[in-house]
C-alpha cells in the first residue's frame, strides 16, 4: 500500500511538472502579446516621428537617438548638419582662384576672369560684393554660376560696405558709412535695379571714425558698424536712422595694444547675437558678445558648441556642424602647404596648429574672404 502510494505521488509530480510549465509558457505568451500591444499603442508613426526630429538641432536629434533603436534609425535618417564656410583666396596675378574647405582639408581651383582688377568688399549667402578702383563699379557675383549684377558706381576710400541678403532677395539693401567730421557722418545705401545710391548726413552724439578697419554685420533688421576705436554705430534701413551708442568698447587685454592691433578685430553676428573677436600675434583670442539689453559686451569662456569663422571684412558664424569644429574660432589664414587653417580651440585653450605666427598686421585684408560652399563640385578644376 505505501508503494501504491509512493508510486501515485511519483505519478502526480511527473503530471503536474509539464502542466506548471505549459502554464508559466502560456503566462509569459500572454504578457508578451500585453506588451506588444503597450508598445504598438506608444509608438509614432515613422511620418509623424520624422517631422518631429527633422525640426531638432543638432545636439537635440543625437540626444533623441538614444531612446530606443526606432528613434536612432529615423533620427540619424534626418539629422542635417551644416556646413562650415569656404576660404576663397584673390590671387595677385592671373585668374585662378582658390576654395580651402576646412572640413576636408582640400583646395579647389576655379577661373573667375570676369574679376580681373576687382578687390572683395564683403560676402554673405554665397554672393560676393566687389569693387573696382579703376572704374568705381561696384557689383555682385556668385563664383559657382558666374552669374553678375551690376550696381550703380560709388567711390570706395576708407570706408567698408556690407549687404542684408542675397542680391536676389527683394529685401537686400546696401549699406556703408564714412565721416565727414569727427561728430558727422554720411550715410550711404542701395538695392539692386536702383541708378543711383542714395546718401543723407547724420550728426552724431559721439565721436565715429570710418576705416577700413571698421566692421560692418546685419543683423535682425540693422546695420552694426563697429569703429576703430571700438564705438558701435546702428543703422535702421526701414526708418532711416543712425545713431552711435552709448556701448563701452570691448576691453582689451593690457598687453593688447602692440603693432598693428586694429587688424587683428573681426566681427560676426548668429540669431540675434553680435561677436567680436580681437587677437594679436601670440596674445589667445578674446571673445565677447554684445548684451544689448545692459548695453555692455561679456566676455565669452565658451561659444556653446557654436564655431566663428573670422575675416578682416566679414565673419561668420556656425552652429550644428560636426566633428572637432564646434567651440573653435577658424582664421583666414592656411598653413602646412595649404592643407590646414590656423584655428584657436576655446575648450582646450590653444591654437592649431602650434608655433605658428598669428600676427594679423602682415596679411593682406583683401587677399581671402569666407564663403558658403558650393552644392555642387563638378564647377571646379
Amino acid at each position: 500500500m505505501a508503494k501504491v502510494i509512493a508510486m501515485w505521488e511519483s505519478g502526480v509530480q511527473c503530471v503536474s511538472l509539464p502542466m506548471l510549465s505549459e502554464a508559466i509558457g502560456d503566462n509569459r505568451r500572454v504578457s508578451k502579446v500585453q506588451q506588444d500591444e503597450q508598445r504598438t499603442q506608444s509608438q509614432l508613426p515613422t511620418e509623424l516621428l520624422e517631422g518631429i526630429l527633422s525640426q531638432l538641432s543638432l545636439r537635440d536629434n543625437i540626444r533623441a537617438s538614444a531612446v530606443c533603436r526606432e528613434w536612432l534609425a529615423v533620427a540619424v535618417s534626418v539629422r542635417m548638419a551644416n556646413k562650415p564656410p569656404w576660404l576663397m583666396f584673390f590671387p595677385k596675378f592671373g585668374d585662378l582662384y582658390e576654395f580651402y574647405d576646412p572640413s576636408q582639408r582640400k583646395t579647389y581651383w576655379l577661373e573667375l576672369p570676369e574679376l580681373d582688377g576687382s578687390r572683395i568688399c564683403y560676402a554673405k549667402d554665397g554672393w560676393l560684393l566687389l569693387y573696382n578702383p579703376r572704374t568705381l563699379s561696384v557689383f555682385f557675383c556668385c563664383p559657382y554660376t558666374r552669374e553678375l549684377i551690376n550696381l550703380p558706381s560709388l567711390e570706395l576710400m576708407y570706408q567698408i560696405v556690407a549687404f542684408s541678403a542675397a542680391p536676389t532677395s527683394p529685401s537686400c539693401i546696401l549699406f556703408t558709412v564714412k565721416h565727414v567730421s569727427p561728430t558727422v557722418v554720411a550715410v550711404s545705401t542701395c538695392r539692386p535695379g536702383e541708378t543711383e545710391w542714395t546718401t543723407v548726413n547724420y550728426q552724431n552724439r559721439l565721436p565715429f571714425v570710418s576705416s577700413i578697419w571698421n566692421k560692418l554685420v546685419y543683423c535682425q533688421g540693422l546695420f552694426y558698424c563697429l569703429s576703430l576705436t571700438g564705438w558701435l554705430g546702428v543703422y535702421d534701413p526701414e526708418k532711416s536712422t543712425w545713431a552711435v551708442h552709448s556701448v563701452p568698447p570691448p576691453k582689451c587685454p593690457e598687453n593688447f595694444f602692440v603693432k598693428n592691433w586694429w587688424k587683428g578685430k573681426f566681427m560676426a553676428e548668429h540669431n540675434g547675437d553680435i561677436f567680436v573677436i580681437y587677437t594679436c600675434s601670440a596674445i589667445n583670442p578674446v571673445i565677447y558678445k554684445l548684451d544689448q539689453t545692459n548695453k555692455v559686451w561679456v566676455e565669452m569662456q565658451t561659444l556653446g558648441g557654436m564655431a566663428l569663422f573670422a575675416n578682416f571684412l566679414s565673419s561668420h558664424a556656425r552652429t550644428d556642424l560636426l566633428g572637432t569644429m564646434r567651440n573653435n574660432v577658424y582664421f583666414s589664414k592656411v598653413r602646412f602647404y595649404g592643407k590646414r587653417c590656423v584655428s584657436f580651440s576655446l575648450d582646450n585653450g590653444r591654437y592649431y596648429p602650434r608655433k605658428q605666427c598669428y600676427d594679423w598686421g602682415e596679411q593682406d585684408p583683401f587677399e581671402s574672404v569666407w564663403i558658403e560652399p558650393p552644392e555642387d563640385l563638378t564647377t571646379f578644376l
